[in-house]
């Protein structure tokens, strides 16, 4: 195995006076042999356990549905119940804990469980590949580096391409917009490349490049196999996909989610995925029946799951592509093919959905009333929706509870693994029903690789892998579980799975860990948790509760921490993109700056300056950020200065009285807070006020799409022009002042971004 420490080279032929009293020596770069079989990874975001059709919903997912067919379907498969933490576990084998990823990696808490990436320790399956002679690529969502490290100035070694992937494309945050995202391309920042009205969706991009990269290797190096590896945004809210997909959903769910629900886990009965005898758990509090739900209610509700439902069906027909463009190549009978979810369905749409997140996530209700009258834009380019909560439960039926939560509904998801050269024909088309764990996969591909993980790698010590290879269970479907004892935790909730026994505490913030109720289940005939044993097996209970403190210490969770306040706050020292003085300048030529890295202009108060030369023709955008949803857009249009403050659709824009002097000018904004939800803006020109206004809405979190300086690279937050819109003069100089932070705004934040991911 390679890795370890690195010698110095040595040369083994002689070296003598001549050449003619010399001896060559060549050295060989490792090579894992031409016959050696590709890795491919794809990972969906936020999709339940019963939501591709195999798993047995009505959503159209023939592709995913086909690879079960003729690979290996598992039922008993689990994860972690959020996103980091899953794809830490996923890429290293080992607990999210141990390798410094105990919830989102957007920031540190000064403990080894929480250092807001993977730890250095525990070499990614791309680094241990890739020192084997793979080729290595990761096309799609990253979240695995804290966010103020996630901007153009990087630093980038914990970046795809500073954890062992050769090419990389997609973006490095939680979330984006499917139709304008903020890209990245290995290591620098990139535009789209083509918009919303051409036909352009991410989903579609990321499977164009991932096969673009795979086939210049195989096209210049068909001897090298290759690791691939597709984060896709889908279906992590928003939820939007092309019209045509939209529409063919249309009315599909008007019934509600009580009928489909039933209907979607009779079709699990009959398909095998659940045992037979498994109840349909009862609806999560703040679940209403479908018929008592106003009309209203009932046809925002009903469009929002057509939108999630075109969102995956688009996404299946992505994978679809991905295999046909592996077929074309030659390639897809010798790629073990991995396809999985990284948690439950999302509970971030809250009881009613919401037509724009940030809106919810900001504390201002959305009541269903007022959505209604902008039905047609759900699922499109000027929505940012997710669906409410009865239909994420649905999306994890038979359970309970959703993403974020260790019961069932948050960590029990599909897997599937397709492999024609590997897996023999009489076990194609079967399921396993034995448990596995998402730390186990990596293990799984070790071993089917014949790889053994480094003990050292760059020089640095590595952790054992935790996880286990449930290879001969692949192999053999009478072959008994590999993991029979595995632990969850997730923001002070825990649970513990030892066979067929399952302890697992709902925690809520605040709550005294030691007294809080845990709940006790038999999964060998309860597997949807709906017979809490505790108080007839205390005794089984306490056994699995000492369990669960013992694997906690050994995979390094604890300390246990519930607390988020301030977690999000900008770190503000001088090696951080946010200076102590909170003051920022800007100067052309800019790449667009994260979200987390740029001074952000919600909750508080925000003052800009910005110095321009202009002829009198001269117009464009000084600085923008946000998107046509929700942001924030300062501009030169007509000779006048303008913002246009775009809160969720709602867009109060102020105009200057005076214009703007040709030659040298400094053109000024000022947002400031008048309560929680309410604030001002006034503008200036050279100094002197020409414009306020009152804002009803006062953003504290805008969008998931960040910052830019002379342009709007996003869709256009403002009506009044269309991106990227240019300021055609010379914009010297942005500087922008943020008012000191509140804790009350490290409160708002906080929650903000825990709900929001």
């Amino acid at each position: 195995m390679t890795g370890g420490h690195v010698p110095i080279p040595t040369f083994e032929g002689r070296i003598g006076r001549t050449r003619a009293e010399s001896e060559t020596h060549f050295s060989e770069p490792p090579h894992p042999g031409e016959d050696s079989p590709n890795v491919v990874i794809v990972l969906l975001d936020d999709t339940g356990f019963a939501q591709f059709g195999c798993y047995g919903s009505d959503i159209d997912t023939p592709n995913v549905d086909r690879l079960a067919a003729n690979g290996v379907q598992f039922t008993n498969f689990h994860v972690t119940p959020l996103c980091s933490p899953t794809r830490a576990a996923l890429l290293t084998g080992r607990s999210q804990h141990a390798v410094g990823l105990r919830t989102l990696s957007n920031f540190r808490t000064g403990y080894p469980h929480q250092i807001g990436h993977i730890s250095n320790h525990a070499a990614t399956v791309a680094e241990v590949l890739s020192a084997e002679g793979y080729v290595t690529f990761c096309a799609g969502k990253w979240h695995l580096a804290r966010t103020q490290d996630s901007s153009a100035a990087g630093p980038f070694d914990q970046w795809p391409l500073g954890r062992g992937f050769d090419r990389f494309y997609g973006f490095l945050e939680g979330e984006t917009d499917q139709f304008n995202p903020e890209l990245t391309i290995d290591n620098h920042r990139a535009d789209p490349p083509a918009r919303p009205e051409d036909g352009y969706h991410l989903s579609e991009d990321l499977v164009d490049q991932l096969l673009l990269m795979i086939s210049d290797s195989k096209g210049i190096r068909p001897d090298r196999p290759f690791l691939a590896y597709l984060p896709f945004g889908a279906t992590h809210a928003p939820h939007q996909s092309p019209p045509d997909y939209l529409a063919k959903y249309r009315g599909r769910y008007d019934e509600g989610w009580d009928v489909v629900r039933e209907r979607w886990y009779r079709r699990q009965l009959e398909l095998g995925v659940i045992p037979q005898g498994t109840r349909l758990a009862p609806r999560n509090p703040g679940v209403e029946p479908w018929d008592t739900l106003p009309e209203s209610h009932q046809r925002f509700a009903a469009r929002l799951q057509e939108a999630f439902a075109a969102f995956l069906d688009h996404t299946d027909d992505q994978i679809g592509m991905l295999v046909d463009g592996l077929d074309r190549l030659g390639q897809l009978d010798n790629t073990i093919l991995v396809v999985l979810s990284d948690n439950g369905a999302s509970q971030e749409g809250g009881p009613f959905g919401v037509m724009h997140e940030m809106k919810w996530f900001n504390g201002i209700p959305e009541v269903p009333e007022e959505a209604i009258a902008r039905l047609d834009e759900i699922g499109g380019p000027r929505s940012y929706v997710n669906y409410p909560w009865g239909w994420a439960q649905c999306g994890n039926s038979p359970f309970k509870w959703y993403k974020q939560n260790t019961h069932e509904g948050g960590v029990h998801v599909p897997l599937v693994v397709h492999w024609p050269e590997g897996i023999a024909a009489a076990e194609r088309g079967t399921m396993r029903h034995q448990f596995v764990n998402v730390s186990d996969v990596v293990p799984t591909v070790y071993e089917l690789l014949g790889l053994t993980p480094p003990e050292v790698f760059k020089g640095l010590e590595q952790m054992p892998v935790t996880g286990h290879s449930f290879a001969p269970v692949l192999r053999d479907a009478s072959h008994p579980a590999t993991n029979t004892l595995q632990y969850f935790e997730m923001s002070g909730s825990r649970a513990l799975v030892a066979g067929s026994w399952k302890a697992v505490c709902r925690h809520v913030t605040g709550d005294d860990f030691d007294t809080e109720q845990w709940e006790l289940y038999d999964l060998s005939v309860d597997a949807s948790e709906c017979d809490d044993l505790a108080a007839q097996k205390p005794e089984k209970l306490a056994e699995l509760i000492g369990l669960w403190w013992s694997e906690a210490e050994r995979n390094g969770v604890l300390p246990l921490d519930d607390s988020w306040v301030g977690m999000f706050s900008p770190r503000l020292d001088d090696r951080s993109p946010h200076p102590v003085n909170r003051r920022y300048r800007y100067r052309l030529p800019m790449s667009p700056i994260a979200v987390g890295t740029a001074p952000a202009p919600g909750g508080r108060g925000f003052a800009l300056d910005a110095r321009v030369t202009r002829a009198a023709t001269d117009e464009g955008v000084i600085w923008a950020t946000g998107t046509a949803s929700a942001g924030v857009s300062m501009f030169v249009q007509d000779g006048r200065l303008v913002v246009d403050y775009n809160a969720f659709g709602d867009h109060t824009v102020l105009e200057s009285g005076t214009e703007v002097p040709a030659g040298d000018a400094t053109v000024s904004m000022r947002l400031k807070r008048t309560s929680r939800t309410t604030g001002t803006l006034e503008i200036a020109i050279d100094g002197a006020e020409c414009g306020r206004c009152d804002l009803p809405v006062f953003m504290g979190i805008i969008s998931a799409v960040g910052t830019s300086i002379g342009h709007d690279h996003g869709s256009a937050v403002s009506d009044r022009y269309a991106a990227p819109f240019p300021f055609s003069g010379t914009l010297h100089e942005v500087e922008i002042q943020l008012a000191p932070r509140t804790r009350r705004d490290n409160v708002t934040t906080a929650r903000a971004e825990m709900a929001r991911q």
